[in-house]
């Protein structure tokens, strides 16, 4: 007789426990809905509740809102609008831009839910959890917030690897790394000299952030930095790793770190300057969901003689399904 694996691994499969509870939970609501004559499913209802509570919303609005990416809801809103439940209007061509409102059913239907079945519900479930609600649901809150601040793809660091923030005893190490990687490829241009030599004043105090990478045996052997240019924008840039360091990883571990760092921080906008001859390094980038960006290049690619590459990291759920 088999047993269950997903208890027997509980840390490794938390995941697909908590799908395996939550299909299973689903299941009764669904049949709760269905003894009153009610076809939606509760999966749906977030959507419905967000869309009653809040009045009518735009995809990506919707997608802010729910921590959903922007394609499930598009499916999940679909659907609703084949059961008449919800309208769909296009105010733009942007996909994200459609409006979604409920409809004079769909209002039907959310008042009969909310008095015939998320009274029993919400009874069940306190029921269910006795004694634990409180800290069962806190707990959740925790590891949600815990997420959103730093996913489990980078609560972890390859072998060897840890994260160091800036001193002015690391100043130097900052010009120096930079500076090998510049002019490897590429000559040292005015404004790079003006942050490589005043790394304090000229991205620390402006509210910016410089950060390391050091590899066991190796020492410091990378760097990047945060530079706030408008209020709760960042540009990622001055990001380079030794030759002697290349292999294993430093700079993506430090690109995840930075990401997660801008989300910490609450940024709305964070983008890159590059030039296409750093293949390696465009390619890093969007593999951790950057793209290229026409407007980003119109608005800030003229600081760098060298730049023919912008690129906007996606800072909504869909960029942190990109990161992962």
């Amino acid at each position: 007789m088999s047993g269950d694996i997903l208890k027997e691994r509980p840390a490794l499969f938390l995941a697909s426990r908590l799908k395996r509870l939550a299909e299973r939970m689903q299941g009764d609501v669904a049949a709760l809905g269905g003894a009153v004559g009610l076809e939606i499913q509760p999966a749906q209802y977030s959507l419905l509740a967000t869309l009653e509570a809040y009045g009518p919303q735009t995809i990506g609005e919707l997608s802010q809102a729910m921590g959903l990416s922007q394609p499930a809801i598009t499916r999940n809103a679909a659907k609703l609008a084949q059961m008449g439940l919800v309208a769909i209007d296009r105010l733009h061509k942007d996909q994200r831009h459609k409006t979604v409102s409920l409809t004079a059913q769909g209002e039907a239907d959310m008042a009969c839910s909310k008095a015939l079945v998320w009274p029993q519900v919400e009874a069940a479930v306190r029921h269910l959890l006795a004694g634990m609600e409180t800290q069962f649901l806190s707990q959740i809150d925790a590891i949600e917030t815990a997420l959103a601040q730093k996913p489990l793809h980078q609560r972890f660091a390859p072998a060897g690897l840890r994260l160091l923030p800036f001193s002015d005893e690391r100043a130097a190490l900052f010009g120096a790394i930079n500076r090998e990687w510049i002019e490897t490829m590429y000559r040292l241009e005015p404004a790079d000299l003006d942050v490589l030599d005043h790394p304090r004043a000229r991205i620390i105090e402006k509210g910016g952030e410089i950060w390391f990478v050091e590899a066991q045996g190796l020492g410091v052997v990378g760097t990047c930095a945060l530079l706030k240019t408008g209020e709760g924008q960042y540009e990622l840039g001055k990001m380079g790793v030794l030759e002697a360091a290349r292999g294993r990883k430093a700079g993506e571990f430090l690109l995840r770190e930075m990401i997660a760092r801008v989300r910490a921080l609450g940024a709305r906008r964070l983008y890159l300057l590059s030039n296409s001859k750093s293949a390696a390094a465009v390619h890093l980038y969007e593999k951790l969901g950057f793209r290229h960006d026409e407007g980003i290049m119109r608005e800030f690619g003229a600081r760098y003689e060298r730049c023919n590459v912008a690129m906007l990291f996606p800072l909504s759920a869909t960029g942190a399904k990109a990161a992962a």
